[in-house]
């Protein structure tokens, strides 16, 4: 489709120009500041081809598009003048006040993320270590079992550690820091001391006695001072004085802080809200399972979830089970069940194949594709989803269903997490959910539309987009950079490109974008940077240098075409603190200067994690980062093969 009828598609989804405040536009998707995110369309917006996703952060509707992004704006902007936010002033500003709700989901969110591989890990090696001890295969007692217990039983014990580097980089403050501030609540002598059951004072102020293993809550509010008090140390100490001073007053400050008041707030606020949902859980029984069994699906589309992965990960971990996470399956099994109701009605052949390999994926776990490609689109089998749900829901806790670790998958291959006393209620649950979803789908029906079958067709697995190739996470995205007229590159020979700062390099699922995170531009590698410096990583050609100076565009001799872009949504800040050292066209050597940057300004309020990915990924059969850590400017630190 041609970026002029894209744009206009655009505009017609988001609800029409009467609906647009203003719209700007970054390295990768369109920015809306709308009247209403409610009358945006975003069935209509994922069926076209140029469209890769959307989110939304805050009030911003934000329509990911890729390196065409530039093009689609200009041809909406030279339509409809008016809308257009110029990249010269400050964030637009919004009548509608900022969602706080919102905004703790998406912190939530934002520090749990990246934890989820060593809690789903470790969770699912309890869920199989409880399996090959009920089925008679290992002793409880044996050194192995042990051994491999403590690998599962560590990761929460210790929580609050991961918590701390998480939540440090979310909030922007150093997680070295943030680390010795939870060594030091978890210290061995700390903890003799807070449960000896004598009053503990510090400097005369009393220290109520709270224990900080497998805490949440505690962790995850001191961090967040931290990130202030650091900040606030840090600028008023002289820059000779930083590495010495910074951490040791941030510690001294807040550890005490943590123990006399943060501590006790948070084991209070955690212990309520826990208490509350478990007492609601625990004494609602049949009714809390068909309220909070149908709504599920809402309470996931919503994100509502995120602000229980606190609340599950303590149960767990104090516990030893949660009644929450069954419900997360049975809801699962309901949406499989109503794609598949779908699959008997639908007179497609398309259709029917869509719905059938949707509803599979359901059953292992992934609900996207059939909640929204087919459920939510038809709206009778979202309806006959929930209905199945609060029947498996109410089953389930009518009986007392738990689940008792976090397996990271609400499908079939989560089960393990399920394994333990009440394993045939949560089973049965799911099962009485897929089977209410599919009988209640087929009888209700679904209008079926011209074009539907094709449209949902990019929802079926494997499936791809034209022109660029766009797919799931773990899978390469196609995208040929054509900027400023300067060709698309072609790949001569294997490529390595080194570090362009001085910091630490990170895998790039663990950037807070779903555009970076989800590798929707390319495989890559990020960084966390400690030096306000970008040097170019490969000799080459500067192909773009963004006006708001956040982002450029290198295309190596050999072909390699790499997207730098510094930091998370610093697009809004116009290019105040950047300063660039080449214009688009520029021959440049690796090492040579490209941005510099005030680091710590930007740290104030924003992610400065740093992506680097080859956009023209699909030219390689491997792309992988050299090392990862602590690394300088100009180390080897992405190879690609051809």
């Amino acid at each position: 489709m041609k970026h002029q009828e894209t744009a206009q598609e655009i505009i017609k989804a988001v609800g029409g120009t009467n609906n647009i405040n203003s719209v700007y536009h970054c390295v990768t998707r369109l920015r809306f500041d709308l009247k209403s995110n409610d009358k945006v369309d975003n069935g209509s917006l994922k069926k076209l081809d140029m469209v890769m996703g959307t989110n939304i952060s805050g009030d911003q509707f934000q329509v990911i598009i890729g390196n065409d992004v530039a093009k689609v704006f200009d041809a909406m902007v030279k339509e409809h003048p008016a809308i257009q936010q110029s990249t010269e002033n400050k964030e637009p500003k919004s009548d509608k006040k900022q969602n706080v709700v919102l905004n703790i989901f998406e912190t939530i969110a934002g520090v749990f993320a990246p934890m989820l591989p060593a809690i789903t890990a470790a969770g699912m090696l309890k869920g199989l270590l409880a399996l090959f001890v009920s089925v008679g295969w290992m002793s409880a007692g044996t050194d192995t079992y042990r051994i491999l217990s403590a690998i599962g039983d560590g990761v929460f014990h210790y929580l609050p550690l991961l918590i701390a580097v998480s939540a440090a980089r979310k909030f922007g403050s150093n997680p070295f820091v943030a680390i010795a501030l939870g060594t030091a609540l978890m210290y061995p002598d700390m903890g003799a001391l807070l449960s000896s059951g004598e009053s503990v004072a510090f400097l005369g102020i009393p220290v109520t006695a709270v224990s900080y293993a497998s805490s949440v809550i505690p962790i995850l509010l001191a961090v967040w001072l931290m990130s202030y008090v650091e900040k606030w140390v840090d600028r008023v100490i002289p820059a000779a004085l930083k590495l010495l001073l910074v951490p040791l007053i941030t510690l001294l400050v807040m550890v005490p802080v943590t123990l006399i008041a943060i501590g006790p707030l948070g084991t209070f606020v955690g212990s309520g809200l826990s208490g509350g949902i478990n007492w609601l859980l625990n004494e609602g029984g049949l009714i809390a399972g068909i309220v909070l069994g149908g709504a599920m699906a809402l309470i996931i589309m919503t994100g509502m979830h995120y602000a229980l992965v606190p609340i599950i990960l303590s149960n767990i971990a104090t516990l030893g089970f949660d009644k929450f996470l069954p419900l997360t399956f049975i809801s699962n099994m309901g949406q499989a069940g109503a794609t598949l109701g779908v699959f008997f009605r639908a007179k497609d052949k398309k259709l029917k194949t869509v719905a059938l390999s949707t509803s599979f994926t359901a059953l292992m776990g992934v609900t996207e594709p059939a909640m929204y490609g087919v459920n939510m689109k038809y709206k009778k089998p979202f309806a006959a989803a929930m209905i199945g749900s609060a029947v498996g829901g109410g089953f389930a806790l009518a009986f007392g269903a738990k689940a008792y670790v976090l397996a990271g998958n609400g499908g079939l291959p989560g089960l393990p997490s399920l394994i333990g006393q009440t394993f045939w209620y949560s089973f049965g649950g799911m099962i009485l959910a897929f089977v209410v979803g599919t009988i209640m789908s087929t009888i209700f029906g679904i209008k079926e539309e011209e074009g539907d079958a094709e449209a949902l067709a990019k929802f079926s697995p494997g499936a791809s987009t034209a022109p660029a190739a766009v797919a799931s996470k773990g899978t390469t995205t196609t995208m040929n950079v054509d900027v400023d007229n300067m060709g698309t590159p072609t790949p001569t020979s294997n490529a390595i490109a080194s570090a362009p700062m001085t910091g630490r390099a990170i895998p790039l699922r663990e950037v807070n974008d779903p555009t970076f995170g989800d590798e929707l531009m390319g495989k890559g590698v990020a960084f966390v940077p400690t030096l306000g410096e970008l040097v170019s990583p490969v000799s080459g050609t500067v192909m773009n240098v963004f006006k708001t100076k956040h982002a450029i565009v290198v295309r190596s001799d050999n072909g390699m075409e790499l997207l730098i872009h510094v930091g998370i949504n610093t697009v809004k800040l116009r290019g105040q603190y950047f300063e660039a050292h080449v214009t688009s066209g520029t021959r440049v050597q690796a090492g040579d200067l490209l941005l510099t940057f005030e680091l710590d300004q930007i740290a104030k309020e924003y992610d400065i994690t740093t992506a680097m990915v080859v956009t023209n990924t699909a030219d390689y059969q491997e792309i992988e980062p050299v090392q990862l850590g602590d690394i300088k400017m100009g180390q080897d630190v992405l190879k690609a093969n051809m």
